[in-house]
């Protein structure tokens, strides 16, 4: 089904696809997949861009004006914009907590949600709608998942432009979570060294959790230190230091408070997050837990040191939202996962590519995205000490252009 609309001068045409849930089984079960093409009035003809979104298991950003969206109005002057609602999430068929599913179905269903199954939805896509090449732009997950287009699919690629998002090529999630975490936790000395007198707020938020009657969230969640911990995943935000900071302002015991604790740590609205996080980092073999296995003990001797955007099997205890989901969660954990990545397919790549990598980036590594890009033929590199992890909504404009001036000089 297709619907075209017109809104503050640019053209929204909505396209709703059934696709495999197993593309190894294209008479199968099917799934919803939805996709927002986005264009400039006089550039409803243009190439595609793709845009990719991070997560995993958040859908595409809902634009309102081209202006909302730096990068957007940007690429609205060379491309129309088709915004993919990746598999599982938005208005594809969503992913919630599968409680009409015993925990084995959940889990058979659940290992079809990676970055290789949105590779092959995406192309399913391009065919039906008659595209011969199209670009794509991959923030966070989704150059993760443009990665894997290049390995699986580069036919149908006519640029590949990353932003944050060079994972390194193989079963290294290991090295990854060894290379992040100690930023993370530079990241909450530097938190504190801004705000210091927000450790004794935490240090109070810790005693009221302590006392007697605890702490308890809007949904009845028990709230916890490793829970108040995790809203460090905001240190990696050019803005993430001031958002966290008014949070800890607030009175622990405030409706305020505890709203903004649960909505940033409940991965309610998209428990797929939680559920394929680690998978999407494993380019072949099994995750086991990998950030509880690495956990560092500095948090056990500091409990005010903030963690990133890692996932525990304790979330699946005591999160109601993920509960129903902590057995297909362990057998994810222990799922042997094909490879993402075609090292030889890279190293004689085609595509015109370029990737902004972030110096400084708290949640994908600097050193590994950089083996990355020396593995992939002809993709640009720009390192850059400017911008955050973020850079894509904050300086969306900027980053693009530059990509495509690369991209383009390449081609």
């Amino acid at each position: 089904m297709t619907v075209v609309h017109e809104v503050h001068g640019i053209v929204i045409t909505d396209h709703e696809f059934s696709l495999p849930l197993d593309h190894a089984k294209p008479d199968g079960e099917k799934i919803g997949v939805f996709a927002r093409e986005i264009a400039a009035s006089d550039g409803r003809d243009r190439p595609f861009l793709v845009f990719l979104q991070g997560g995993p298991g958040s859908e595409a950003p809902r634009p309102t004006t081209p202006k909302a969206m730096e990068w957007l109005e940007r690429a609205l002057k060379d491309y129309r914009v088709l915004m993919l609602d990746q598999r599982g999430t938005g208005r594809s068929t969503p992913v919630g907590m599968l409680e009409e599913m015993t925990p084995q179905e959940q889990y058979e269903y659940l290992v079809h949600f990676r970055a290789d199954a949105i590779v092959r939805d995406a192309e399913a896509i391009r065919q039906e709608l008659g595209v011969e090449k199209w670009s794509v732009l991959g923030q966070s997950f989704g150059g993760f998942t443009l990665l894997a287009y290049l390995s699986q699919a580069p036919d149908g690629l006519r640029e590949a432009l990353f932003t944050g998002g060079l994972p390194p090529i193989g079963n290294r999630i290991e090295d990854a979570y060894r290379a992040t975490y100690p930023r993370v936790i530079e990241r909450s000395h530097r938190y504190y060294a801004r705000y210091p007198g927000d450790r004794d707020r935490v240090d109070r938020i810790y005693a009221a959790i302590d006392a007697d009657a605890g702490l308890r969230l809007p949904v009845g969640d028990r709230l916890t230190i490793p829970r108040v911990q995790q809203l460090g995943i905001m240190l990696g935000a050019s803005d993430g230091a001031e958002q966290l900071h008014y949070i800890l302002e607030l009175d622990p015991a405030s409706p305020g408070f505890l709203h903004a604790v649960q909505d940033a740590t409940s991965w309610g609205r998209n428990p797929l997050y939680a559920l394929v996080h680690e998978a999407c980092w494993a380019d072949g073999g099994s995750t086991r837990w990998a950030a509880e296995r690495l956990f560092p003990a500095d948090y056990r001797n500091d409990p005010t040191l903030f963690t990133g955007e890692h996932v525990y099997p304790w979330m699946f205890d005591e999160i109601a939202a993920l509960v129903p989901l902590r057995q297909a969660a362990d057998e994810l954990a222990d799922h042997a996962w094909p490879r993402l990545y075609d090292e030889q397919q890279l190293a004689r790549n085609d595509v015109p590519a370029a990737a902004v990598i972030f110096a400084d980036d708290m949640y994908v590594d600097r050193a590994l995205s950089e083996e990355t890009a020396a593995a992939v033929r002809g993709l640009h590199p720009w390192v850059t000490t400017e911008f955050e992890h973020n850079a894509l909504r904050s300086s969306g404009d900027q980053l693009l252009d530059e990509l495509i001036r690369v991209v383009r000089a390449r081609a």
